[in-house]
């Protein structure tokens, strides 16, 4: 991932990306911890936005590890490029290099570390099977993550440690596979098992959306707050309160018939929207797949970006 992969995106309103959350859960290319998660799909976004960098780049790059984020070290090294910082990187099985020289001081040597096997050894690393498969590229990613902390710790807004690093089993992208697991243990006589008795996870958004009334709403943002929800769960189903609290709108009658007061979308606009989804029709792709894979691509939803953006995807998709 390099600086110009990694750019931010027009800001969308919440409940547009908590829709948008909740259809990109169901996709099963997404990291493990977020297929069916859309919680932890707009933990993802909202972090992603604090980062300036695409939804897509957050969730493929941004793992949460027993409760703490974590980037992969190709983020990392975006993240720097992108505040203008050089990054230098060279290795092989046996050592790597990384130099960051920072724009705001570029007569300085610049800040520099050295990961070898050796030091891998002492650590104790480098018997774990990835580092034995993938030694180039785990010298890398450790040689590229400490010298950005030591560099430019403010450009990482608190990812600080990669995956691997946080004790997780990753593949040669530095992706999770794994948890660490937890050492079994017999449960003794006239002790509660803690599997048997823990609550299963909540996903508080959807029961936010499906609530009866603001009153519900309410209640499930005190049982998400009890939890430890992170902060854009709870501001998302303050979000979906307000939506639910706004009185309908006053129907406008004109000549006895009853016209919804709703801003429709200019012609050219219109028509841009109606040649996608006609084409999508042709394509087999459902319109829900089709809004959740435009959000993506464009940045924003269909009805937020312009007509020219819209007719560009077409033209895209048509050439593919």
């Amino acid at each position: 991932m390099t600086a110009d992969l990694v750019r931010h995106q027009p800001t969308a309103s919440l409940p547009d990306m908590v829709r948008y959350a909740e259809h990109l859960a169901e996709a099963n290319l997404l990291p493990r911890q977020y297929q069916q998660r859309p919680a932890n799909v707009l933990y993802a976004m909202e972090y992603g936005r604090t980062l300036g960098i695409t939804p897509l780049a957050a969730i493929t790059g941004i793992h949460v590890i027993e409760g703490k984020p974590s980037a992969s070290a190709a983020l990392i090294s975006g993240l720097v490029r992108q505040a203008g910082h050089k990054l230098r990187v060279r290795g092989d099985d046996k050592q790597a290099w990384a130099q960051i020289i920072r724009s705001d001081d570029p007569d300085y040597d610049g800040y520099q570390v050295t990961w070898t096997l050796d030091r891998a050894k002492q650590a104790g690393l480098a018997n774990k099977d990835v580092w034995k498969k993938y030694p180039a590229a785990m010298l890398k990613a450790r040689a590229i993550t400490e010298v950005a902390r030591d560099a430019c710790e403010e450009v990482l807004f608190g990812l600080h440690y990669t995956p691997e690093e946080l004790g997780a089993n990753v593949d040669e992208d530095g992706v999770p596979m794994s948890a660490p697991v937890q050492q079994l243990r017999s449960v003794q006589q006239g002790e509660q098992d803690p599997w048997a008795t823990a609550a299963p996870t909540r996903d508080f958004l959807a029961e936010a959306e499906q609530a009866a009334n603001v009153d519900a709403v309410r209640q499930i943002w005190r049982e998400a707050k009890q939890a430890g929800m992170p902060a854009p769960v709870l501001n998302g189903i303050v979000e979906i309160s307000k939506l639910k609290a706004a009185p309908a709108p006053e129907p406008e009658v004109v000549e006895g018939v009853v016209v919804e007061d709703v801003e429709l979308p200019t012609d050219e606009h219109a028509a841009a929207v109606a040649a996608l989804r006609a084409f999508a029709t042709e394509a087999g792709i459902p319109d829900a797949d089709l809004d959740m894979q435009a959000h993506a691509a464009l940045g924003a939803p269909l009805d937020a970006v312009a007509p020219k953006a819209i007719w560009d995807l077409l033209s895209q998709l048509q050439a593919a």
